[in-house]
């Protein structure tokens, strides 16, 4: 290993994911710089060499060894059937961290409203496989082409219906479009080689980079909090704290007082603060996370 030949080639996903995949390597402790033409990015770690590619095409470069690992959807790995070892799921996208949905939908309007009446029609979508298999589990025959991109404005001119993928449901509201089915759910996997999941330094490195990156994420939405209370006080505080676990309790140099730490979510901290104030907590101390190691 040298700096010349790092230890692990990795696949970045290009596009939508681009910039919250820099932001969670950021979070996890890596550096990740690119210019706007380059696709090879500047990592502040010599044991990763990294390329950004298209998401649909990770898998089958990690499959044959191109990359020794990547992050790409369920749904691509699903769609080119990749033989690859799964080691971590990671849900985050470039607008939400809730999963993606991959849906059917048709016009506001159309005639169409069960997955049956899909018989003989056409459907566009970059989903092609799985969308084939969708239909041919339920008895449903369709002729189902690729579709380059601009999906939605496709219906109901050139097809009957669309096959795409949507966190919100926005876009497709916005094209006047309704949502007959879900197909299924995908979020980003962080998978590997399997030649390479083999080699023990190798894998080694993939499983602190896995533990790295899911503790960023369950960092994310959570922030510490520290305080001070009398003992008299202290059930009362720990009854308003949602730890994440049992907090930690330290005692005082005045031996009446305690100091409380815990993990809390952030959602819920504007409303804790004043009320651990109301129960006798005294200087409280919010601070944020950057990873959480569970």
């Amino acid at each position: 290993m040298s700096d010349e030949k790092p230890l692990l080639k990795i696949g970045f996903p290009k596009g939508s994911l681009e910039e919250a995949t820099i932001r969670l390597f950021e979070r996890a402790g890596y550096r990740i710089t690119k210019s706007s033409r380059s696709y090879r990015p500047s990592i502040d770690d010599p044991e990763l060499d990294g390329r950004f590619i298209r998401a649909q095409e990770i898998s089958r470069y990690v499959e044959k060894g191109f990359f020794d690992c990547g992050l790409t959807g369920q749904d691509w790995i699903r769609e080119n059937n990749s033989d690859v070892v799964d080691v971590c799921g990671l849900v985050y996208s470039k607008a939400s961290a809730v999963e993606s949905r991959w849906v059917i939908a048709v016009p506001e309007d159309s005639q169409i409203r069960t997955i049956q009446d899909l018989e003989g029609k056409t459907i566009a979508t970059e989903l092609v496989q799985s969308t084939r298999r969708f239909l041919e589990e339920r008895g449903v025959k369709a002729d189902v082409e690729f579709s380059w991109g601009a999906t939605e404005v496709k219906v109901p001119e050139l097809v009957d219906a669309i096959v795409d993928i949507t966190e919100t449901g926005n876009s497709l509201r916005a094209n006047k479009l309704r949502i007959l089915e879900t197909m299924f759910t995908t979020h980003t996997r962080f998978i590997a080689n399997k030649a390479s999941w083999e080699n023990p330094a190798k894998r080694r490195k993939i499983e602190n980079l896995a533990l790295l990156l899911r503790a960023a994420l369950e960092g994310e939405d959570k922030v510490g909090i520290k305080l001070n209370v009398n003992r008299s006080g202290l059930d009362k505080v720990l009854a308003a704290l949602p730890a994440l676990k049992n907090p930690t309790i330290s005692p005082l140099a005045n031996g009446d007082w305690v100091a409380v730490e815990a993990v809390v979510g952030e959602k819920v901290i504007r409303d804790l603060i004043p009320l651990l104030k109301e129960n006798g907590a005294q200087g409280i101390v919010e601070y944020p996370l950057n990873k959480v190691v569970l």
